[in-house]
């Protein structure tokens, strides 16, 4: 395709390198907390599942098989709500972002997610849990586009994959935080609380948010008033974007490696309790651990790219070497299976190999999520990342499908897929754009 057809502006682009102001980190701070309480909300419903042996939920004391199966239908389905949901609203969120501005475009999505959280206590039925996780959802999808478009204002390209990589982070301090607040919460109040406490959280955050000066404050930072201006040249943005290579890199990337992310949160616990028998008291340490490592590798995923631009590699060579090295250090994820043929009462070499592929997924997704703003003005820039969250999503129903189905005959088939999918997407990439950072257009 010729360049001429695919242009864009370089309206979101400087030629010199702008002033930087130490509050680019408190700004990366905020979007740490958000991400936080992003993944906080849409855990509580899962953590306080045993308490919603409830009527409404098709519970009742002493419930036969087929009961059971009422229950977990209605549980599944108003876990698939959300699901959908977020996936769908990737498509539109980013978009809408960019619109409006980061300022005005965060303070909408965690607003509205913060009261879907609150709603979630007023319900008393399944088709109020569904209602209040589809709103959940739509509200959730727009922090990744939000806070990526933030980090493009803000940062310069050398530190944009490390601030990234930093709130990124929040993914995980989720984890650490969300039982131990959940279970003191509903142990105190009831269920009830555990969903106001979070949604609370949110409203917090967004009282901060519209108090700080961000508009004000970053036109003296990292980014040009050229930001603002029209990213497309003679035709509407999605027309642009889909003769762009870099948008499809970006989302074939996506696609390809978030589903990995997902089959490590959802079969993680599932495949230490079925392999060595960790009952869920048991498997929290290794999670702890595990989390531990995925924070560690995302910061420092996205401080090696940065450390290589700043000592004179190109933003391709950066991006792309960090990239590899993740790539490489998933690979051993493939000899998992083969952990408990060898140790089998031992599941520490399994949770080490575990260790290190969570780790580089991160690390990996503070450099992929950096990609389109190496190829895009900010103006743009949450339109591609939430379109490629809605590839990362429809993958993510393709793996679990994949899961599924083959998981417990042929775990070696799943984890092999896990293991290649990083180099698979690296080398599609590459194809794809050739020299990250120096050209704007196919």
């Amino acid at each position: 395709m010729s360049m001429k057809a695919a242009s864009l502006s370089d309206s979101g682009f400087t030629t010199a390198a702008p002033p930087k102001s130490n509050v680019r980190w408190f700004v990366c701070f905020l979007l740490f907390l958000a991400t936080t309480i992003n993944y906080m909300d849409r855990s509580v419903f899962s953590l306080i599942e045993p308490l919603l042996h409830l009527p409404f939920m098709g519970w009742i004391p002493g419930l036969d098989a087929a009961h059971q199966i009422a229950y977990d239908l209605n549980y599944g389905r108003i876990l698939i709500c959300f699901q959908i949901a977020y996936g769908v609203g990737f498509l539109f969120a980013g978009r809408i972002i960019d619109k409006l501005g980061t300022k005005t475009g965060y303070a909408l999505a965690i607003g509205i997610w913060a009261c879907a959280s609150i709603s979630h206590s007023l319900v008393a039925s399944v088709a109020g849990f569904c209602i209040a996780r589809v709103f959940l959802g739509l509200g959730e999808s727009g922090n990744f586009p939000a806070a990526i478009k933030a980090t493009t204002e803000w940062f310069p390209a050398e530190e944009r994959a490390l601030a990234t990589g930093l709130f990124n982070s929040g993914t995980n301090a989720s984890f650490f935080i969300a039982p131990i607040l959940i279970a003191a919460v509903t142990a105190k109040w009831g269920w009830h609380a555990a969903f106001i406490c979070t949604g609370s959280m949110g409203l917090l955050w967004l009282v901060i948010w519209i108090v700080f000066p961000y508009n004000k404050l970053r036109r003296g930072a990292t980014q040009t008033q050229a930001d603002l201006a029209p990213v497309t040249q003679g035709g509407p943005l999605y027309s642009i974007l889909v003769k762009h290579r870099g948008f499809w890199a970006f989302c074939i990337a996506k696609g390809i490696t978030d589903p990995i992310w997902w089959f490590y949160l959802f079969y993680l616990p599932k495949f230490l309790n079925d392999n060595y028998g960790l009952n869920l008291n048991e498997v929290k340490y290794p999670l702890i651990v595990i989390y531990t490592f995925a924070t560690v590798g995302s910061i420092a995923g996205g401080w090696l790219s940065g450390f290589r631009m700043t000592h004179g590699h190109s933003v391709n060579s950066g991006r792309k070497f960090a990239l590899l090295i993740c790539a490489v250090c998933v690979l051993p994820i493939m000899l998992v299976p083969h952990m408990h043929v060898i140790s089998p009462h031992n599941a520490w070499p399994a949770i080490g190999l575990f260790c290190l592929a969570t780790a580089a997924h991160q690390g990996w997704s503070a450099n992929i999520f950096s990609t389109p703003t190496d190829m895009f003005p900010s103006t743009s820039v949450s339109t591609v990342v939430g379109i490629g969250g809605a590839a990362g999503a429809l993958g993510g129903a393709v793996f679990t499908w994949l899961v599924s189905h083959f998981f417990s005959l042929h775990p070696m088939l799943i984890f092999t897929l896990a293991a290649f999918a990083y180099v698979i997407a690296l080398v599609i990439f590459q194809l794809l754009v050739p020299r990250l950072g120096e050209t704007r257009t196919a």
